[in-house]
């Protein structure tokens, strides 16, 4: 059984970064057994982490309760009115900013990542069938759907991870209705060769929800593999409902969740099955599991915990309870 531990939680991340490059991070407190052939993720948000809390004294402490409601939750889920599959609808706006036509995406490609995001969230793609992990695989029952599209050109030919995208005054769009709508931000670039982030609950207002770049986002036009599956907002959905990494930012750290089998670090590209873990066990990895960094084509699942968790933001006092209204 994996331990909630708040002061561990307080003291990972608030956004959770990926990013595309040749070699995994150097930060990574051991080095994965499958070693990526080309493109991979990984987290790069210390310092974002450092700045938000250096700027909010009061965050840790917002996402300690945010914390203790969901373990309470995964404790005793008869206690909580968890509401049923399908009930949750997340209205979505994407943000375009763009440099270029291509940057410019197609309404069709938008609508990609919104079927895309549906699907990985109901069980309804094609992967989900594949029995691996099957007893614990879950159907979160989360509905998304394209409220608007807001778009506006910029000279830059790239952003940071400092939000700026989400500021009009440094040439971004603000969020719209953040505390109802989840808000997507694609751009051309990220710098560093970062491919998207995501602000957890309990974060400001003026920069919630999820940024990532063209080239990743949906599965047509500028999405380009092995990001071309729609999987990157998958992961970051799942960071702004709470969900950690897999691996827990840590060598066999927790994610907070029960039933995901500790991992020692993260997974690229498209490991064999069983691929184990280095963990107390040698328990298998699940690589499959959206929150790992494996590429698009070989993630496909959640589990019954993350689903538990996810929707345990949607109470009174967990983050995301004014999608539930």
């Amino acid at each position: 059984m994996k331990q909630l531990c708040l002061l561990l939680f307080c003291g990972t991340m608030l956004l959770s970064a990926c990013s595309k490059n040749d070699k995994p991070a150097t930060t990574d407190e051991s080095t994965p057994d499958e070693q990526p052939a080309t493109l991979v993720r990984r987290c790069a948000a210390a310092d974002v982490l450092q700045e938000q809390l250096r700027k909010d004294p009061s965050l840790a402490a917002r996402m300690a309760r945010i914390e203790d409601l969901a373990a309470r939750v995964e404790k005793d889920k008869s206690a909580y009115r968890l509401l049923p599959d399908g009930t949750i609808l997340i209205p979505v706006v994407v943000n375009v900013l763009y440099r270029t036509t291509a940057e410019n995406i197609s309404l069709t490609q938008i609508q990609s990542q919104i079927d895309i995001l549906n699907k990985d969230f109901n069980g309804l793609n094609a992967e989900f069938g594949d029995t691996t992990f099957g007893a614990v695989k879950a159907v979160v029952g989360i509905r998304f759907e394209l409220k608007n599209v807001v778009r506006k050109s910029t000279t830059r030919t790239s952003w940071g991870t400092n939000d700026a995208m989400k500021s009009v005054a440094s040439g971004g769009i603000a969020a719209s209705t953040p505390d109802s709508v989840l808000n997507i931000w694609v751009v051309g670039a990220l710098s560093g060769g970062v491919i998207g982030y995501a602000q957890f609950p309990g974060g400001a207002p003026a920069t919630d929800g999820v940024v990532i770049v063209d080239d990743c986002f949906g599965n047509t036009g500028t999405a380009t593999a092995p990001f071309n599956k729609g999987r990157t907002a998958t992961h970051e959905v799942g960071h702004f409902l709470n969900l950690r990494h897999i691996w827990g930012d840590a060598n066999c750290g927790t994610d907070f969740v029960n039933d995901t089998p500790p991992h020692n670090t993260s997974n690229f590209g498209c490991p064999s099955y069983p691929h184990r873990s280095t963990c107390a066990g040698t328990p298998i990895e699940m690589t499959m599991n959206f929150m790992d960094y494996t590429d698009d084509a070989c993630m496909h699942m959640f589990t019954q915990g993350q689903k538990t968790r996810m929707l345990a933001t949607f109470l009174t006092g967990g983050g995301r309870a004014g999608f539930a209204q």
